[in-house]
């Protein structure tokens, strides 16, 4: 049984210790009970001390979510990114007691970015029974955005790698035999020696029109914004 240790909230309230008791839906059993296993290995990709979690509307306004308009702050804690088995996974934990508040694997669509700020992003988390929700999530510093994105990007393309089959780069070819046989002669015909007159190299180029002008993406796993949102009081 996990426990609960009475604290202040945001706002100068008794706030409970998990995401449930606030109404919102999580891995967060599921995840403590895949502990019991010492066979998993998990893997820390980043450790983030300061992060601040508010419960959002149904959906996002038209363009997008927006960081600035988020008002409900229900939590601040550590957020952690981590790997057990084939799964990422985003853990809000309490900085004090290490109680785990909320737990959002990484699947499609389970992380979005603001548009007024690189510094927000936006989970989508569910329970087992496939209720969701969508809580925001704000960062002070932009590093700490950097590293939380990174962290993602990272995680995602080593697994994309990791499901690549393993292909031959040289094909199999049939073996030849070049040695002389009984009877075989070798003629060596050389001409124009000591000259450089007697003979004509002609070298066909081709150039390539059809040269790629493909440039890489920037931003990786998340386009950052051009634009920013204040930051947020940390109690």
């Amino acid at each position: 049984m996990s426990r609960k240790a009475s604290s202040k909230g945001v706002h100068g309230k008794a706030s409970s210790k998990t995401a449930e008791d606030a109404g919102i839906p999580n891995e967060r059993s599921e995840y403590l009970k895949s502990l019991q296993n010492e066979e998993v290995i998990e893997r820390v990709r980043c450790v983030i001390k300061d992060a601040h979690v508010f419960k959002l509307p149904l959906g996002p306004t038209s363009g997008g979510w927006r960081g600035a308009d988020w008002r409900d702050e229900v939590w601040q804690g550590t957020v952690k990114v981590v790997e057990r088995d084939e799964v990422t996974l985003v853990l809000l934990v309490d900085r004090t007691s290490g109680d785990v508040f909320a737990v959002c694997p990484i699947k499609d669509g389970a992380v979005d970015r603001c548009v007024d700020s690189s510094r927000y992003f936006v989970l989508r988390i569910e329970n087992a029974n496939g209720r969701h929700m969508f809580i925001g999530m704000a960062f002070n510093e932009r590093n700490d955005a950097f590293d939380f994105n990174i962290s993602l990007e990272d995680a995602k393309r080593e697994r994309e790698a990791a499901r690549e089959p393993i292909q031959n780069i040289i094909p199999d070819l049939p073996e030849k035999d070049y040695s002389i046989k009984e009877g075989e002669k070798i003629r060596v015909k050389i001409k124009n020696i000591g000259g450089y007159g007697g003979g004509t190299n002609t070298v066909n180029e081709r150039k390539n029109t059809n040269k790629s002008s493909t440039t890489k993406k920037s931003g990786g796993f998340l386009k950052p914004s051009s634009k920013d949102t204040p930051r947020r009081p940390q109690t």
